[in-house]
């Protein structure tokens, strides 16, 4: 594999020879922004959206990313309240790079299945060529009950292959690259919950990497 461009984010900026478009990057499910606080101070060249449901784990930081420079403050970093089911219209077509980091419940259920109605709202924000990358983290054991709640089936790469790929594809999505991330790796994800599930030894994250197609 050829050696990444220092100015790919997250997960791509480590293992993947793909370059992504640059410009505008995207964050579904967000959480608490880390993942996008972090990267848009390294990159002030590009700008970041955090898009979450949930505004309480964002106060902190959209309170931060208003300061004075010298104090944190980010001009290149915008936070919106809103659900991959019903995302803003004013962000078709604008995304260079979508990530989706560890998600839960709905979103987690959307990528982990290939939900077409989820997907499609993915792409209908990715500009010509974007890369969507999804992180997907679970413990087979610890989240047992929501995972049959979910009803998600074991993310195997014969999984991802046979029935994951083609519904990604028919959502505008093709993959390029899709494995297991191994734990030495997860620190350079940038993200509150790699941190935490370093301590989950039995815990597996899976990554898919996909292109916008047409």
């Amino acid at each position: 594999m050829a050696t990444p461009s220092d100015d790919l984010t997250g997960r791509l900026s480590t293992t993947s020879s793909h370059r992504t478009g640059g410009g505008i990057v995207i964050d579904i499910g967000t959480g608490d922004g880390r993942f996008v606080y972090q990267n848009a101070r390294r990159n002030p060249d590009k700008f970041y959206i955090g898009i979450d449901p949930s505004p309480r784990p964002l106060a902190k930081i959209s309170e931060k990313i208003h300061r004075r420079p010298e104090k944190g403050g980010l001009a290149n970093v915008l936070f919106i309240q809103a659900a991959v089911e019903d995302l803003p219209s004013e962000l078709d077509a604008v995304a260079d790079e979508l990530h989706v980091h560890f998600p839960w419940g709905g979103l987690l259920k959307a990528v982990a299945i290939g939900d077409g109605v989820v997907l499609g709202n993915l792409r209908r924000m990715c500009a010509s060529d974007a890369l969507l990358e999804v992180i997907i983290g679970i413990d087979a054991d610890r989240d047992r009950s929501e995972i049959e709640r979910l009803g998600l089936q074991e993310l195997s790469i014969s999984f991802l292959d046979s029935v994951l790929a083609p519904r990604y594809r028919a959502a505008g999505f093709e993959v390029l690259e899709r494995g297991e991330l191994p734990s030495s790796e997860w620190p350079s994800l940038r993200t509150t919950w790699a941190e935490r599930l370093r301590r989950s030894a039995s815990r597996s994250i899976i990554y898919i990497i996909a292109r916008a197609s047409l």
